[in-house]
């Protein structure tokens, strides 16, 4: 591949495959044997039901205890069906498979057991991981393939995901568990961001402007596009939660003059912030607090912002994180909420990629949903939506380049060096399956601005008229 760098890092690249704005497009149709609508519901829950009662009669127990029959039985049955109906439609495929084309093998019984036939994708990944095989090129190139070799099985390790760490994290979402996930993710060390969102240090999406925007240039343009959608003027109040490193709330005030503040529960980045808008000399302008957002002083700001955060607050917790950020808002201010979401009529590969990433990347961000659950949760919170537009496609051009910086040789060696092979093949995984997962539409992401669903709100500011 030919890549072009600056200050070291990667702002393009090509590739053999077919290009729109100097990035991978696929050339390939969703696999067609791997939707869920094709999931039988009904079946579902009658057995859901119609099992605890028939476990009542066989068992000869009073009628009254059928509702902790049930509750016991739901969880088996749920993924005992989805493991049945998983292994009916992917599990027993015996089209060929080329395994032996994309990796190379290390360990000879790894290799015996899958040379000829389709491998579940999980169950690559962690060999890999595990350094039991050698991709025999680049991850990415060889991930647009992955049809020729892999599937989308369910495997045990899904199921103890599902148990241990999934539904646990959905229930839970306390103070504790919080802290513990976001500190062991994002206080790892700066220098492992670094390394492939490059000196920006952003973790959101960028936004592509023309062919050829570099990284830097896709988080500028988004940016800009944040502080534009807001209409943010100098001597704004402004609260970004959830601001990572602080490139947003330093912008913020740097750029349009903002009095901006920003919230991570993360040491490192609070530090990191602070230190940027020291170098800056924004420090009157911009400021940082390191602790929980429930936790966040009760104020009022022009402009609240929210990008890629609102996902880890959890879905039992979304109503209520909604609530406090309206009333924190002013009555006549602009809410700006960035999320990651999910296709409703989502594949197999969308649930393997899912777990992969709940173990792995981003566990506890189970508020990750379709729009409608966003639209409907913004709604019965007493906001009102002026606009939406998904950007899932350059969330794809983002994490490309974020791919390209990590792939790099120097990058791999110290990454390796520092923090393991096996954390470093992991995020190489995760950079390039996540690339082509946003591209795809499995995941994306939406820009959804509110206000406050008042009558007296002046709607008008978010159009412009033309004088006669």
């Amino acid at each position: 591949m030919d890549a072009t760098t600056k200050n070291g890092y990667v702002s393009h690249s090509n590739g053999n495959h077919a290009h729109s704005n100097g990035f991978h497009k696929a050339t390939s149709s969703a696999i067609k044997n791997l939707p869920w609508y094709n999931v039988s519901y009904k079946t579902l829950f009658a057995l859901i039901l119609g099992i605890p009662a028939l476990i009542i009669y066989l068992v000869r127990l009073p009628w009254w205890f059928y509702p902790v029959v049930a509750l016991l039985c739901v969880l088996p049955i749920f993924l005992s069906f989805i493991l049945v109906f998983n292994y009916l439609r992917i599990g027993r495929q015996t089209k060929p498979s080329r395994l032996a084309d994309f990796v190379e093998f290390r360990d000879a019984s790894f290799g015996k057991t899958y040379a000829s036939k389709m491998i579940p994708l999980e169950t690559l990944v962690e060999a890999y991981a595990d350094e039991k095989v050698d991709f025999k090129g680049d991850v990415l190139e060889c991930f647009e393939q992955r049809e020729r070799f892999a599937c989308f099985a369910l495997t045990w390790n899904h199921v103890k995901i599902f148990c241990c760490n999934f539904l646990p994290e959905l229930l839970s979402h306390s103070r504790l568990q919080d802290l513990d996930q976001v500190r062991d993710h994002y206080d790892r060390g700066n220098d492992f961001y670094e390394a492939f969102l490059g000196p920006m240090m952003v973790y959101t999406a960028g936004f592509l402007r023309k062919h050829g925007d570099t990284l830097e240039e896709l988080q500028t343009n988004k940016l800009n596009k944040v502080c534009d959608k807001i209409a943010l003027k100098p001597g704004d109040k402004m609260l970004d939660i959830g601001c990572g490193w602080g490139t947003l709330v330093n912008f913020a005030a740097g750029e349009r003059g903002a009095n901006a503040a920003g919230v991570s529960i993360s040491k490192n980045q609070v530090g990191y912030a602070r230190g940027v808008a020291e170098k800056k000399d924004l420090n009157a302008k911009a400021s940082f607090m390191c602790i929980d957002y429930r936790d966040i002083p009760q104020e009022s700001y022009d402009k609240i912002t929210c990008l890629e955060m609102a996902e880890h607050v959890g879905i039992l917790h979304f109503q209520s994180f909604l609530c406090q950020v309206r009333d924190l808002l002013k009555d006549d201010g602009v809410f700006f909420l960035q999320i990651a979401g999910l296709r409703r009529a989502f594949q197999w590969e969308d649930f393997v990629w899912g777990l992969f990433m709940d173990k792995y990347v981003f566990p506890g961000a189970d508020a990750s949903c379709p729009l409608s659950f966003v639209v409907q949760q913004l709604e019965a919170a007493g906001f009102e939506i002026a606009n939406v537009e998904t950007i899932g496609i350059h969330y794809s051009y983002t994490i490309h380049r974020w791919y390209k910086n990590w792939v790099r040789p120097d990058v791999k060696a110290s990454i390796s060096a520092k923090y393991g092979v096996r954390l470093y093949r992991i995020w190489e995984v995760f950079l390039a399956w996540s690339t082509i997962i946003a591209r795809q539409g499995s995941s994306t992401c939406f820009q959804i601005v509110c206000h406050k669903n008042l009558n007296d709100y002046d709607r008008s500011k978010y159009f412009s008229i033309k004088k006669e």
